[in-house]
């Protein structure tokens, strides 16, 4: 018998806590010097990546599979007849539906045809994409455990239903690093929607850093008036004197950051060069005055329109030309609980000529095959309708058991078609893919293992894929 044991296991609770008194302190040290260690330079990637760059286009409030990508023609002998039990198998449903006395099945009003080689059913609302299906790989078979809109976009964003955690872009910026040193590594921006019926809140926790340092947060760009606030000198204020300020402002951050050793006072000082190196490059990037003509008719009109869908997807083929990593674009009014007639064709409108301009142009200019493109919202709607039913109009309700996807460039196999729902865009029968496995495949393309990517924090090799398992989906590389 050891005395020592002994003496561990007769020790009182108030020996214990005396002694260690101090271990919130060492905790929350050995987390700064993580940090720290973390900051600043990029990590070796595991292998070539596929992509440099993410474009990633998301559809907030969950697009309707079933009247875009998901044909669902057995449907028509359906309507206005209940959803059998043996499909719905007892999930659980939002609060806007849970208290119908029936779930009537609405089928599509919208018409279907196959497209490309690749014989990929595409909805008549999206022409433009049709063109380009070839080029494109579809997952119709991605699924979620949330049901509403913030926990269901933190998953998709941050790999987790609780916010707080380091979103995708994050991750990129953390792994890769940056390529230009006058621009952010990370960027996001949110589209103005043509229809406004019912948008949801977008916050910034949605590109927020979490616990990776604050300088892999994503930096917003306005979609109106000047693209950074206080991007521009105030009057009489010359560029000499804001150079001075920063000087001075840089000393007393190194001040601090030496007394106290704070990774955020370092982050403090680095946006603050970056802030000034913007003053010069961000202006010429969102001038747009001397793109030639042949670049609005190959994005459509409303790319001159500042806010647009379209504006925003030009401004970042740009973005990606001069080195920015990722891109992050929010278009918003895709939760379509009623009048899917009157707001469908519009989102659809949108983003459609706009996203085929988008992949014409990156070939053109030889940025295709290293930028990857991903579009998709957070989860799917109901088959069935939320309220009235008729022929030529009715509503659905969030659905996360299917939904639809598509990436291209950067690494993606061109032309794949990826998993199977059943007759009624329910319930997946075929090669399901989670949130987790589109998470770990990003990561493969942008170079990384996702069991080997970590960051050190609070005492845990933090991952953007978790715990639980994931896989690459290997169907949907090149």
């Amino acid at each position: 018998m050891n005395p020592f044991h002994d003496f561990t296991r007769n020790i009182t609770r108030r020996h214990f806590f005396a002694a260690g008194s101090h271990a919130v302190g060492w905790a929350a040290l050995a987390s700064l010097l993580d940090a720290d260690k973390a900051h600043g330079a990029a990590v070796k990637t595991h292998f070539p990546a596929k992509a440099k760059h993410v474009i990633y286009l998301h559809m907030v409030g969950g697009p309707a599979q079933m009247d875009l990508y998901d044909y669902k023609p057995k449907m028509q002998e359906w309507y206005d007849k209940d959803l059998p039990d043996s499909v719905r198998n007892g999930q659980r449903l939002t609060t806007m539906t849970s208290g119908q006395k029936r779930f009537p099945i609405a089928p599509s009003m919208f018409k279907f045809k196959q497209h490309g080689n690749n014989g990929m059913w595409v909805s008549e609302l999206l022409p433009w994409t049709a063109k380009m299906v070839d080029d494109m790989a579809f997952v119709r078979s991605m699924y979620t455990e949330a049901i509403n809109h913030e926990p269901a976009i933190s998953f998709i964003q941050t790999g987790n239903q609780v916010t707080g955690r380091p979103c995708l872009g994050a991750w990129a910026s953390y792994g890769l690093g940056s390529l230009n040193e006058n621009l952010p590594t990370f960027v996001v921006l949110v589209a103005k929607p043509t229809n406004t019926e019912q948008v949801q809140a977008i916050s910034a926790r949605l590109w927020a850093s979490g616990y990776l340092s604050g300088e892999h947060a994503g930096v917003s760009f306005r979609t109106s008036g000047d693209p950074i606030l206080y991007i521009n000198n105030p009057p009489g204020v010359s560029s000499d004197l804001r150079r001075k300020t920063l000087d001075g402002l840089q000393k007393l951050n190194e001040l601090n950051y030496n007394a106290l050793g704070d990774p955020e006072t370092r982050t403090r000082i680095q946006q603050y060069e970056m802030a000034f190196r913007m003053q010069s490059s961000v202006p010429e990037l969102t001038d747009l005055a001397r793109e030639p003509e042949s670049t609005f008719k190959l994005y459509g009109n409303d790319a001159k329109k500042p806010g647009t869908f379209a504006n925003t997807v030009l401004l970042a083929r740009r973005m990606v030309e001069r080195g920015v990593r990722f891109v992050q674009i929010y278009h918003n009014n895709w939760d379509t609980h009623g009048n899917v007639a009157g707001r469908l064709p519009d989102q659809c409108r949108d983003v459609d000529h706009a996203c085929y301009g988008l992949i014409q142009d990156l070939k053109k200019r030889g940025l295709y095959d290293e930028t990857l493109v991903i579009w998709g919202g957070e989860f799917g709607r109901t088959i069935y309708s939320q309220g009235g039913l008729t022929k030529k109009n009715y509503g659905r309700d969030h659905h996360p058991r299917c939904f639809t996807m598509w990436m291209a460039g950067g690494g993606i196999r061109p032309g794949a078609i990826l998993g199977e729902t059943d007759d009624f865009s329910y319930n997946i029968v075929k090669d399901p893919v989670h949130i987790r496995d589109f998470h770990a495949t990003v990561l493969q393309l942008l170079g990384f293992d996702h069991q080997r990517f970590t960051y050190r924090y609070q005492g845990l090799d933090q991952k953007l894929t978790g715990v639980e398992p994931a896989r690459v989906v290997k169907e949907l590389l090149a």
